[in-house]
């Protein structure tokens, strides 16, 4: 007996969330696309806008820019994070269990409050930079332009290539190495000649996060960047400008930028084909206890890379207890003034809205996904191809250029969205869904067809069989995507930054506010409530799998 593939229900339900994900991403997308090519004066249709683009160096430098920054981080995230994996899971270091959890703890806070962080530190009048300077009588410069941005981005996402790293060694036979080493090659060459190219795959999909991540990122640029623009700095002022805007122009930029996500996503997806290797572990890899100099080497590495990324994490909580001298000085004294300041507030609407929206978004997320999983596995028709899709294009699509679709698409009649909550809620679910909906989509393909076969050949309906037996058995893979959805939802600020009004302001953006104004013992309580939140989310994402640590 086999399954309708074009039941009723599921059918009618295909083309809801079709229309719902048409709406939401592919109507505000072609307007983007429609507003890029469409002449100044409303007379017809003109492509003016891409050639200012590539006419000025100073606007097509931008792009340079960014391909610079992106291509330079994710490189030195790969060179940081594989070996970390690598050593981790082939050496036995006391405290892994901790170290790997406070690795992606490093990861969960947004890149801007590690930059806001560093600057604390290694800015011009940095902890860090005084020091130095004192000591060795010099005048440093802080950490600003392309090399500050390349510091941040590094250290922020070192820590997802290390979690799809430590994931595929997890399938990786250890015969193969221990074959290698009997042959006489070192520690460095095994990693080289059989590790790397056996996990190619899965760091191929980890240097696309980051370098989508790293490439749509807007508020490391625009604090610490100084004049070293980059190119969702630059939509940004071209749309919200105090001076000037150009929504046409910025409607070109946001093409520009869509065309070179998508390219990279199938050039990712095609290497992945490529270079893919079926691994079964049929003997793990074995922890060995390192002696001698390869100990004291091990330790100092995990160590050393450890400190400097939870480095931003520490000064931040450090600095939410300490007072300042008209929010700018430190004067070393400790209270609670920031903190009054913040959580005491009347009305305190940027952490409850967090609060509030993040949970209506993951109710969304977690409705949505766990459908659009099951349909794209279970029923396969041609909306539910296209649903796959629609689904994943947020995924690919910076925030800045989805908050701009949005605000495109609905701030007139008959949709009139911009300025509420509704769109904030939205722009946050579909912008992290595509986390649950991978996650969902894993677990339903694990699931036998047969069990559902079985329920329906002894009279239960489709709905009953699909709430009865199969979503128990998703349950798992959809709170592990949910909890990571979660996690992004509230350190979200690339989309809400343009989507927010006085009355929707989210935690990022207020921290993004307090910096920009020189507020820093605001920004670091606003940071640190934050920053505890994700740890709390982490923690609960552990109890409620049963896992140890965050593999991809």
């Amino acid at each position: 007996m086999k399954l309708k593939k074009k039941a009723g229900l599921w059918g009618w339900l295909s083309w809801i969330l079709l229309t719902f994900f048409i709406l939401f991403v592919a109507y505000p997308l072609a307007l983007v696309l429609y507003k890029s090519v469409l002449d100044a004066d409303g007379g017809g249709l003109s492509l003016a806008y891409f050639a200012r683009f590539f006419e000025k160096q100073y606007h097509w430098g931008t792009l340079v820019n960014s391909f610079k920054v992106t291509i330079v981080a994710t490189a030195l995230s790969a060179v940081l994070g594989t070996p970390v994996a690598y050593v981790l899971r082939a050496t036995k270091i006391a405290g892994a269990k901790w170290i790997n959890v406070l690795i992606v703890i490093s990861y969960l806070s947004p890149p801007f409050i590690g930059a806001y962080a560093w600057v604390q530190l290694l800015g011009r009048n940095g902890f860090i930079t005084k020091a130095i300077n004192t000591i060795f009588g010099v005048e440093l410069p802080g950490i600003y332009g392309f090399s500050g941005i390349v510091l941040v981005f590094t250290l922020q996402s070192f820590p997802l290539v290390y979690m799809y790293i430590s994931g595929a060694l997890k399938n990786l036979d250890g015969s193969l190495i221990e074959a290698a080493e009997s042959l006489g090659s070192s520690a460095l060459r095994r990693m080289v000649k059989i590790v790397v190219p056996l996990v190619t795959p899965s760091l191929l999909a980890a240097l696309l996060l980051v370098f989508m991540r790293v490439f749509s990122d807007f508020g490391t640029p625009m604090l610490i960047g100084e004049g070293y623009q980059t190119m969702p700095v630059l939509i940004y002022n071209e749309f919200m400008g105090e001076v000037s805007t150009n929504s046409h122009f910025a409607a070109a930029l946001c093409v520009v930028v869509i065309v070179v996500a998508l390219i990279l996503f199938f050039l990712q997806r095609w290497l992945s084909n490529r270079f893919s290797y079926a691994m079964t572990a049929l003997k793990p890899m074995a922890q060995k206890k390192p002696n001698g100099l390869r100990a004291v080497l091990a330790y100092v590495f995990i160590y050393g890379v450890l400190a400097v990324a939870m480095l931003p994490q520490i000064t931040v909580i450090a600095t939410s207890f300490m007072g300042t001298i008209g929010g700018v000085i430190y004067d070393g004294t400790f209270t609670l003034r920031n903190y009054q300041n913040t959580l005491l507030t009347k009305g305190n609407e940027p952490i409850l809205n967090t609060y509030l929206f993040g949970i209506c978004a993951i109710a969304v997320v977690v409705i949505i996904g766990t459908l659009v999983s099951y349909l794209s596995v279970r029923h396969k028709s041609i909306p539910t191809v296209v649903l796959d899709v629609l689904s994943m294009l947020p995924y690919i699509v910076p925030g800045s250029v989805l908050a701009i679709s949005f605000l495109y698409g609905f701030s007139s009649p008959p949709v009139l969205l911009s300025g509420t909550a509704f769109i904030m809620i939205v722009s946050l679910a579909i912008r992290r869904m595509p986390y649950t909906i991978r996650s969902a989509t894993a677990i339903v393909g694990q699931i036998s067809p047969s069990m559902e076969e079985a329920a329906l050949s002894l009279g239960a309906s489709e709905l009953r069989t699909f709430w009865r037996v199969t979503l128990p058995m998703m349950l798992p893979g959809v709170v592990a995507g949910a909890i990571m959805s979660w996690i992004t939802v509230i350190s979200e600020l690339s989309s809400s930054i343009i989507l927010y009004t006085s009355g929707t302001k989210t935690l990022t953006v207020a921290i993004y506010t307090e910096v920009i104004r020189s507020n820093f013992g605001n920004a670091a309580a606003y940071s640190t409530v934050l920053t505890v939140t994700s740890i709390l989310s982490l923690l609960i994402f552990f109890k409620l799998s049963g896992r140890e640590d965050v593999s991809i």
